[in-house]
């Protein structure tokens, strides 16, 4: 049914695909969608505008104008299609080894003492305890993430920061990802999840000198907010050339 009510729009100019907006909806009715956001459809749209606040560049306005009715029923099964779509099993179909858990033991002090040294005293030795690391192939079940100080890594940092195995990846079980690319609603949920069992010590967030990266930050609170849990998270922001631009615990 077709009438004219209040709807979310979205200037396309402003909007840089940030996906801040994303976890404000929770009739998930925001995608990010080629670089930008987008509604999925009308009929998800409250038109309420709990999104508006979390955008940084004042992309989004609620609108008079002639659109679908808001469809409650419909929100429901679309954010049910949508959370069985974020489940991951623990090993895919074909037994493909990216999705077989994997757990690495430390290194005993006398493997340290035979282990080959850089000239510059930097680390030789991967610091990576587990497997898999992508946010989208671990499951909230994995035995490494209990009791775990978890490091959340966007996709881009161990490229541009140099020493990332020695400075952040040491001591830390790892969760990679793009919050522009993937879905964020599949993050929010498996974070809360983790958060809700696996009794997690401390939360690393680090993340690129980029608006996209920043909705880690969304991501992350609306996560706990879901699981009732609330955590300090230490945001570590570095820039292309790999430097630390910003060190910070938010309470």
């Amino acid at each position: 049914m077709i009438g004219k009510r209040k709807i979310i729009e979205i200037d396309e100019d402003l909007c840089d695909g940030c996906g801040q907006c994303i976890p404000g909806c929770a009739e998930g009715a925001l995608e990010i969608i080629d670089g930008k956001a987008r509604l999925v459809a009308d009929k998800y749209c409250d038109g309420l505008g709990a999104c508006l606040g979390d955008c940084p560049t004042g992309a989004l306005k609620v609108v008079e104008k002639t659109a679908e009715f808001f469809d409650e029923e419909a929100v429901e099964i679309f954010l049910k299609e949508k959370k069985e779509t974020a489940k991951e099993p623990d090993t895919l179909a074909c037994g493909c080894p990216s999705t077989t858990l994997q757990s690495f033991p430390a290194q005993t002090s006398c493997q340290k003492a035979n282990e080959p040294q850089k000239l510059d005293g930097g680390q030789k030795m991967s610091a990576l305890s587990h497997w898999p690391v992508q946010i989208r192939l671990v499951p909230p079940t994995a035995p490494f993430l209990k009791n775990a100080n978890l490091l959340i890594a966007a996709d881009c940092t161990p490229i541009a920061y140099p020493d990332f195995h020695r400075d952040f990846l040491a001591g830390r079980v790892v969760m990679m990802g793009c919050p522009k690319f993937d879905d964020q609603e599949s993050y929010i949920a498996k974070f809360a999840e983790i958060f809700l069992t696996a009794d997690i010590k401390s939360i690393t967030s680090l993340i690129m000198e980029v608006p996209c990266c920043g909705s880690m930050r969304g991501i992350l609170d609306e996560a706990m907010k879901r699981a009732g849990k609330k955590m300090d998270v230490n945001e570590v922001m570095i820039n292309a050339r790999g430097e630390i631009l910003q060190n910070q615990t938010r309470v």
